[in-house]
């Protein structure tokens, strides 16, 4: 698991005489917290623009939202905004860094793939506007030896920040923000949390400062890179910092999907390694955690077994307020559809791929509230459902583990998956 250092207050568990066996409910969109977590991946983030996009059309509340990278901006972009501006922000950010001479091009003059090419290109050479530019100078011209940080100057996104979030809504903690980061020198992962601490600008683009493209952010004496360096996902820390005597539903969106073809070209490889080394981390660690949690859960179940002398005893309370936690219920959503997509992608922001990545997300999320009933065939009992919407309309299911009522063997079954 990723080291963390992290600040958020916990609620002090409370320990009954006698623990009870655990209440038993489905999570109530209505009624639980919704957490929204987004993972880094560059210009693939028009994505969860989409998505929440999807999401706003349908149900407007949202009580948490975690990112990384990427992911850290649209967070801003959202927690940083009335509801009712949310998306038109979103749309101004992305409709900015896809302006540039060469991002504005139509990709109907030639082979998509070249077009695509271009514009990553140019991204390179010339920078995004509104988030980054070339850094001036001919220090560069000294390679590895050279005495600066990075090759991009990141001083135009500061700006677009200031210009296009509210920091003192995210610090009034209308909602849970979250974001990301690396300690450049102990390589310890941190979450900078509006719950813990005032949010500026800087948090975010601490979160967005990938090595060797973006200099190191410094915030109150030390420096920070990317949180993706670590962890390229969230997720752990709101599982981790919510109290588990609320229920929560979690939206998970991620950019990097695990399935693909076999690669062909060297291009094709470099697109292929990419999304393999993120997508499997965010996997492993969605999987990971949701194991744990089941497994406290298990136990707990099993300590409502005991005989009553032992369940009164203060340690076994103790040990059973710290197991028992309320549903969780976590939809995992991976951006695939990619027909253009090319090695560069996550640095490629033309006009076309953005709305592509924008309208994927809407198509994406729509699919999955249009089936309610997906998400109602989980587990009655407490523990973390996953839903992981990788093939269209098949979610791959993932419930708690079920200790049986009756008799000591099997107490914990195996998770079943339905596709």
């Amino acid at each position: 698991m990723d080291t963390m250092r992290t600040t958020s207050p916990r609620k002090k568990p409370q320990h009954p005489a006698t623990p009870s066996k655990p209440a038993r409910g489905r999570v109530d969109i209505n009624t639980a917290k919704k957490a929204l977590v987004l993972q880094g991946g560059g210009a693939l983030g028009a994505y969860q623009a989409g998505v929440y996009a999807g999401v706003y059309e349908k149900n407007k509340s949202l009580d948490w939202v975690a990112g990384v990278s990427i992911g850290a901006i649209n967070a801003a972009l959202i927690a940083g905004n009335a509801p009712e501006r949310r998306v038109d922000r979103l749309r101004e950010f992305w409709d900015l860094v896809s302006s540039g001479p060469a991002q504005r091009l139509t990709p109907g003059w030639g082979d998509r793939t070249l077009f695509n090419q271009w514009s990553a290109t140019s991204a390179a050479f010339f920078g995004v506007p509104g988030f980054f530019t070339p850094r001036p100078g001919a220090a560069l011209l000294l390679g590895g030896a050279s005495p600066v940080l990075s090759y991009y100057d990141t001083s135009p996104l500061k700006s677009t920040l200031e210009r296009l979030v509210d920091f003192d809504r995210i610090n009034h903690c209308d909602i849970r923000f979250s974001v990301g980061a690396v300690n450049v020198r102990n390589g310890n992962s941190i979450y900078f949390d509006n719950t813990t601490q005032r949010i500026g600008p800087e948090h975010i683009m601490a979160s967005g400062a990938l090595p060797p493209g973006f200099a190191p952010v410094t915030i109150e004496g030390e420096d920070y890179w990317d949180g993706g360096i670590v962890s390229n996902t969230p997720l752990q820390y709101v599982l981790d910092t919510h109290p588990r005597t609320e229920p929560l539903m979690v939206l998970q969106v991620d950019l990097f999907s695990a399935s693909g073809a076999m690669p062909r070209t060297l291009a094709e490889v470099t697109e292929r390694q990419k999304d393999i080394t993120y997508s499997s981390r965010t996997r492993l660690n969605t999987d990971a955690l949701a194991a744990n949690l089941n497994l406290q859960q298990a136990v707990a179940d099993l300590i409502t077994k005991l005989p009553a002398a032992l369940r009164r005893d203060p340690s076994v309370a103790a040990v059973c307020s710290q197991l028992t936690h309320e549903p969780i219920e976590i939809v995992h959503l991976i951006y695939r559809d990619k027909p253009y997509e090319i090695e560069s992608k996550d640095y490629e922001f033309s006009r076309a791929s953005v709305d592509e990545h924008w309208e994927a997300g809407q198509r994406d999320i729509g699919s999955v509230l249009a089936h309610p009933e997906w998400l109602r065939s989980a587990s009655q009992d407490n523990g973390v459902t996953t839903f992981d919407m990788r093939e269209p309309n098949a979610p791959r299911v993932r419930r708690p583990m079920q200790v049986p009522m009756n008799g000591p063997s099997n107490a914990a079954a195996a998770q079943a998956d339905q596709r």
